[in-house]
C-alpha cells in the first residue's frame, strides 16, 4: 500500500503535535491541589450558631400552626367557588344558579334570553364565568334576584345590570343582569398568538 503525498504530511504533521504535546505536558507544571486546612476551633462561635439553629427550631411549630390555620380559612372560602372540568360546564353551572335563584322567587321570573361571556382570569389564582340573563318582571322581583343571587353559597356575584321601561300597564322592568362565578384557573384558555410577547 502506497501512501499518497498528502498523507504523508498528515502524518509527519501528526507526530509532530504529539511531540510537542508531549514536551508541554511534561514541561509546564499543573496546578498543585489546594492544602487542606484543619477548622479552628471557635467555641463562642459555634455557641451563638447553635442559639440560632435552636431558635429557628423552636419557631417551626407555631409557623406550621399558623400555615395550618391559613390553609382551613382558604379551603373555606374556596368553598363556593363553582366546580367544573370545562369553562363551558363552569358557564352552565352560574347559568344554572341564575336559573334556580330565578324560579324560587315568590314571584318567579322567566329568564327570556341567555348570552354566555368568556372565562376570564380573575387575578393570579381564579378565572370568571360570565353569564347575562334578560328578564322582565316588577321592580321588586328585580331586587328580590339580586339579592338572592348574592346570597348564594357560591361565588357569584352580579358583574353589570341594565335596565330599560317595560309594560307600563303592568309596572314591569326590562333587565339584563349579568352574573360572573369564579372558577378555578385552570379553566382560563391561554392566550395565543401575538397578544403573548
Amino acid at each position: 500500500m502506497k501512501l499518497s503525498e498528502r498523507d504523508r504530511r498528515a502524518l509527519i504533521l501528526l507526530g509532530v503535535a504529539l511531540v510537542v504535546t508531549a514536551v508541554v505536558y511534561v514541561a509546564v507544571p499543573g496546578e498543585a491541589p489546594a492544602p487542606v486546612v484543619a477548622g479552628t476551633a471557635n467555641i463562642p462561635a459555634a455557641e451563638k450558631r447553635l442559639a440560632r439553629l435552636r431558635a429557628l427550631a423552636a419557631s417551626v411549630p407555631g409557623k406550621q400552626e399558623v400555615l395550618r390555620t391559613v390553609t382551613a380559612e382558604l379551603e373555606s372560602r374556596e368553598k363556593g367557588i363553582v366546580r367544573a372540568d370545562t369553562g363551558a360546564q363552569a358557564q352552565a353551572r352560574v347559568l344554572e344558579i341564575v336559573r334556580r335563584v330565578a324560579k324560587a322567587l315568590p314571584n318567579p321570573l322567566e329568564i327570556r334570553a341567555i348570552e354566555l361571556g368568556p372565562i376570564r382570569p380573575y387575578g393570579d389564582q381564579y378565572g370568571e364565568a360570565v353569564v347575562s340573563v334578560s328578564v322582565e318582571g316588577r321592580i321588586e322581583d328585580l331586587l328580590n334576584l339580586l339579592a338572592e343571587i348574592g346570597a348564594q353559597p357560591e361565588l357569584v356575584a352580579l358583574h353589570e345590570l341594565r335596565v330599560s321601561a317595560g309594560d307600563q300597564k303592568k309596572k314591569t322592568v326590562n333587565a339584563r343582569v349579568t352574573v360572573s362565578g369564579i372558577v378555578p384557573r385552570n379553566l382560563v384558555p391561554e392566550k395565543k398568538g401575538l397578544g403573548r410577547f
